[in-house]
C-alpha cells in the first residue's frame, strides 16, 4: 500500500510539476526541446539502440550498415518529436489538433456512415498515433472507441486515458472490448502491429521479410459484430503536421477467407512503413517471438475453430 501511495505521488509529482506545465508551451518551443533530445539520443543516451539495430537488421538485411544507422538516426528524430508532440497532445485545442491532423479525403466519412454497421478502423504505431486517438472523434459523429492495454501506472493511466478522451473518444481495455460494440455503429480504432503477447493465440504473416506474429483481434472482432474495416493512412507533410488518408478495405468482412483480412491491413502498414522507414516504432521488441514447431498444425486447428464460429451458417 505504501509502495502504491509513493508511486501514484511521485507520478503526480512529474506530471503536475513538469509534464502538463510543459504541454502549454507552443509547439515550435517545444520543438527545441526535441532538438536537445535529439542530440542527447544520438550520443550519450541511445534509447534501445540494440533493439532498433536488431529489427532494422531483421527487416532489411539488404541494406548496408550505413544505411540502417541512418535509419536510426532519422527515427530518433523522429522520436523526440513524437515525445515531444504526446506531451503537447495533453493540452492541445481542437482547433489546433485540426491544423495538425488534416483528414484529406473527408468525403469518405458520408459512405462510411452509409454502411450503417460498426466500423473498425485500423492503424499502427506510425508517425503520431497518439494525436489520431485524440483527433478520432472530430471527424466520425457515431460513437467513438479505442481499444488497448491500460498503463502499469495508475495514476498516468488515469491522467492520460482522460485527456484522450477529452473530444469524445472513449478508451476501452482490451480485455473488455465488447462494451465498445453495445452502442450502435460505433468507431472502434485498434492500433494493430503491437506484438501478441502469445507465439500461439496469433497468425504468422510475411512482414518486412519475415515470419511475424500479428495480433488476430481485428479480424475477429469484424466477424463477430459484422464490421466494415477502414485503415488510417498516417503520413507527415511537415514538422508536426499530419495527413489522414482513410481507405475502405472491406465492408462485409464475413465474405472474406480466413486471415484474409488479416493480411490486408498488415500489408498496408508494411507499405507505409517501405516508403518512410524511420517513422515506426523500431524500439519495440516485435520479433521477440519463435514461430511454434508445430505452427501448421495450430493454425489449421485456429482456422477449423474460427471457421465453426462464423462460417458454419455461409
Amino acid at each position: 500500500m505504501v509502495a502504491r501511495q509513493i508511486q501514484i505521488l511521485s507520478g503526480a509529482l512529474l506530471y503536475y510539476g513538469l509534464v502538463l506545465p510543459l504541454s502549454y508551451l507552443p509547439l515550435r518551443i517545444l520543438y527545441v526541446f526535441a532538438d536537445f533530445l535529439y542530440i542527447l539520443l544520438c550520443t550519450i543516451l541511445p534509447y534501445r539502440k540494440k533493439v532498433i539495430d536488431h529489427n532494422l537488421l531483421l527487416a532489411f538485411p539488404d541494406k548496408t550498415t550505413e544505411e540502417r544507422k541512418q535509419i536510426r538516426k532519422d527515427f530518433y528524430r523522429y522520436f523526440a518529436d513524437l515525445l515531444v508532440e504526446s506531451v503537447k497532445n495533453l493540452t492541445i485545442s481542437e482547433k489546433q489538433l485540426r491544423e495538425h491532423m488534416q483528414l484529406k479525403n473527408p468525403e469518405i466519412l458520408e459512405q462510411i456512415n452509409s454502411l450503417n454497421k460498426p466500423i473498425l478502423l485500423v492503424a499502427g504505431h506510425y508517425n503520431n498515433w497518439e494525436w489520431l486517438i485524440t483527433a478520432q472523434a472530430l471527424w466520425f459523429k457515431n460513437p467513438n472507441f479505442g481499444i488497448g492495454m491500460p498503463l502499469s501506472h495508475p495514476f498516468w493511466n488515469q491522467k492520460l486515458t482522460a485527456r484522450r478522451q477529452r473530444f469524445g473518444l472513449e478508451v476501452v481495455h482490451a480485455q473488455n472490448y465488447q462494451k465498445a460494440f453495445q452502442c450502435e455503429q460505433p468507431i472502434v480504432l485498434v492500433l494493430a502491429d503491437q506484438a501478441p503477447s502469445s507465439a500461439n493465440n496469433c497468425l504468422w504473416l510475411p512482414f518486412l521479410g519475415r515470419e511475424t506474429p500479428v495480433i488476430f483481434g481485428p479480424e475477429y472482432m469484424a466477424n463477430k459484430y459484422d464490421c466494415a474495416v477502414v485503415f488510417a493512412n498516417i503520413s507527415n507533410s511537415k514538422r508536426g503536421f499530419y495527413n489522414i488518408q482513410l481507405e475502405l478495405i472491406v465492408e462485409e468482412s464475413k465474405i472474406l477467407p480466413y486471415q484474409e483480412l488479416t493480411q490486408l491491413h498488415v500489408k498496408k502498414l508494411e507499405q507505409q512503413i517501405l516508403d518512410n522507414p524511420a517513422r515506426w516504432l523500431w524500439s519495440h521488441k516485435r520479433w521477440k517471438h519463435q514461430q511454434p514447431s508445430n505452427w501448421p498444425a495450430q493454425i489449421a486447428q485456429l482456422q477449423n475453430t474460427f471457421e465453426h464460429k462464423f462460417r458454419h451458417n455461409a
